[in-house]
Order: structure tokens, then C-alpha cells, then sequence
């Protein structure tokens, strides 16, 4: 949506955009204006739907008439996102129709916007494709690499929100290739522990707690290395950090973690060229009435790093 900010605007909202709580809509679409004016307008009554005033949660419904009234937008803010990162992005894109868009997420871009970072993946995507509302589907650590799903409308979105729950017999299967550090030698494993949240040294980190959000991992080895092991891991719930977490209760942390890794490991990976975390996303398979699999192929880096150590085997 275009909103000129020398003038109010009528929009009428479509079944896409309908469900949606106003003041998340308006953060969305009046894009440089702060949360605190939009507030305000929503307060003194500027923002208008059918011609009343709506408090903050009132949800959109089809045919709603929104008036927008004048607002400053900040300049340049369609401009703040490098056209390099753009073009990376756009490059990035796995697959796409009418409902999803799936691109191989590069390591070191964040999914969105927030904590000092101008930009994510999502407010990258809504410049490239300003006439839909797209949403994150699920989200990846800043360093994780691999499959992301965006949805271009509310349907798919509620549609794959339920298939991502833990509970369900169909859901969405998610696949990750690991680098873990030492040689894993307990075979296929299965780690079913809580995870919660807790403040070490002043940061906030994620760790094993049996009484925490219940957290699924399992875990196969794929190739076992003299100081490392090639692991495919797949995950029924999607905690924050989870594989990482788990994967160092384990003793066998993923190599290049600076939060929950081995030091001493990751310095000596850093010298043999590796730069990131070595996590990353390599499949999600769709239960759909047309089931999708998107399958997102290893960085250059990754794949280098794996060569040198076969050459070592």
C-alpha cells in the first residue's frame, strides 16, 4: 500500500488483510512513523474505520473503510535497505506461487528488524514486493542459514501456523544440516527436554530445564570426522535456539556458536576458514493438499569447509 503523506487516504481492506488487529496493520503500512504517533492518531480519533473511531485491537474485517489521515513518513526509508542485500535476496528465492515465497536465508541477515538492526528479511521482501502483506511464517537465528518461509496472505499464514504446532500428527517437517563439535558416537538420538530462558552476564541465553517449553530434537549422524560430526537433525517444536541448545547439552556443541560453543574449537575452525555458525536449515517439507518439499542447498563456505575435511579422512 502507498501512502501519501501530504494526505489522508481511504483504504478498503480485502479478505488478505482482514483479522489483523489496526495497529498492527498501520505499523506495517505507515512505514517511518513511529509506534508512539501511531497511537496517538489512533487515540484522538485521526484514524477512522467506517467513519468511527477504533481502539488499538479492534480487528480489520473485509469491507472496512480505513482512513488514514496525513502522517510524516521518514525519508529515505524505502531507501535504507543496500540494493546489494536486496539483489542477495532476491537471488536467494527457492520457490514461489501465489501463497509462499521460500528463499535459502544467507547466514548473518536477521529475519527482522529490531534490537539496534534497521533491517530483516521481512522488511526487505515488503520493499521488494510492496503490494502484498507479507508475514514471517516461522524465523531462523541471525547466524542459521537455510529454508525461510514467508507468506503473501492471512490463509496461508493461519494455515501453516497450524501445521507448524507441536501437537499435530501432520505438520511441517523441518530438516537441519550441523557441524557439532567432537566425534558423536551414540548413533541416532532423540533429545526431548524443556528449554527456558535465562540472563548470564548480563546477556540472555536459552538453556535445558526440565520444567521449561517442551523442545524435540533428533539427531543422526551423517559423518564422523577426526574432531567433528556431520549431523542431520530434525526438530518437532521450534524454541528459540533450540538445536543449539540441546546439541550442547549434548557435550557436542555446533561448531561456530559463540553463545553456547567451544572456544577453543571454534578458534580452531576460524583458522581453517569457517566464519559463521555451522547450522543450517536444509529441508521443510509442506503437508499441503499439494505437498511442497524446498530443499536449500549448503554455502559455498559450508560445502569448501566439508571438502577439506574429507580430504583429511
Amino acid at each position: 500500500m502507498q501512502v501519501d503523506k501530504n494526505k489522508a487516504c481511504l483504504v478498503t481492506i480485502d479478505d488478505d488483510q482482514a483479522g489483523q488487529r489496526i495497529d498492527n496493520f498501520l505499523v506495517k503500512h505507515l512505514k517511518g512513523v513511529p509506534k508512539s504517533h501511531i497511537y496517538r492518531l489512533l487515540r484522538s480519533g485521526q484514524v477512522r474505520v467506517n467513519s468511527g473511531r477504533k481502539k488499538p485491537h479492534y480487528k480489520l474485517q473485509p469491507g472496512d473503510i480505513l482512513r488514514i489521515p496525513p502522517v510524516r513518513i521518514a525519508e529515505n526509508e524505502t531507501n535504507q535497505i543496500p540494493s546489494s542485500i536486496i539483489q542477495t535476496l532476491k537471488n536467494s528465492i527457492l520457490f514461489e506461487d501465489n501463497n509462499i515465497i521460500a528463499i535459502n536465508k544467507p547466514s548473518g541477515i536477521a529475519v527482522h528488524k529490531g534490537s539496534g538492526l534497521r533491517f530483516g528479511i521481512i522488511e526487505a521482501f515488503r520493499q521488494i514486493y510492496p503490494e502484498r502483506s507479507l508475514e514471517l511464517v516461522h524465523r531462523l537465528d541471525r547466524e542459521t542459514s537455510g529454508c525461510l518461509l514467508l507468506a503473501k496472505n492471512r490463509q496461508i499464514l493461519a494455515q501453516l501456523h497450524e501445521l507448524l504446532r507441536h501437537e499435530k500428527i501432520v505438520r511441517i517437517e523441518k530438516t537441519y544440516t550441523a557441524l557439532l563439535s567432537g566425534q558423536w558416537l551414540d548413533g541416532k538420538k532423540t533429545i526431548d527436554i524443556g528449554i527456558s530462558k535465562v540472563k548470564r552476564s548480563g546477556e540472555h541465553m536459552m538453556q535445558t530445564d526440565e520444567s521449561g517449553d517442551r523442545a524435540v530434537s533428533h539427531f543422526e549422524p551423517l559423518e564422523i570426522f577426526e574432531r567433528c560430526s556431520l549431523m542431520k537433525i530434525t526438530i518437532e517444536t521450534g524454541r528459540t535456539h533450540q538445536i543449539r541448545v540441546h546439541a550442547q547439552h549434548c557435550n557436542h556443541p555446533v561448531i561456530g556458536d559463540s553463545k553456547y560453543g567451544d572456544k577453543k574449537t571454534n578458534q580452531f575452525f576460524r583458522e581453517l576458514g569457517l566464519k559463521r555458525l555451522f547450522l543450517h536449515a536444509q529441508q521443510l517439507h509442506l503437508p499441503l493438499a499439494d505437498p511442497i518439499t524446498i530443499n536449500a542447498p549448503l554455502s559455498d563456505d559450508l560445502e569448501l569447509l566439508l571438502k577439506q575435511l574429507k580430504q583429511t579422512l
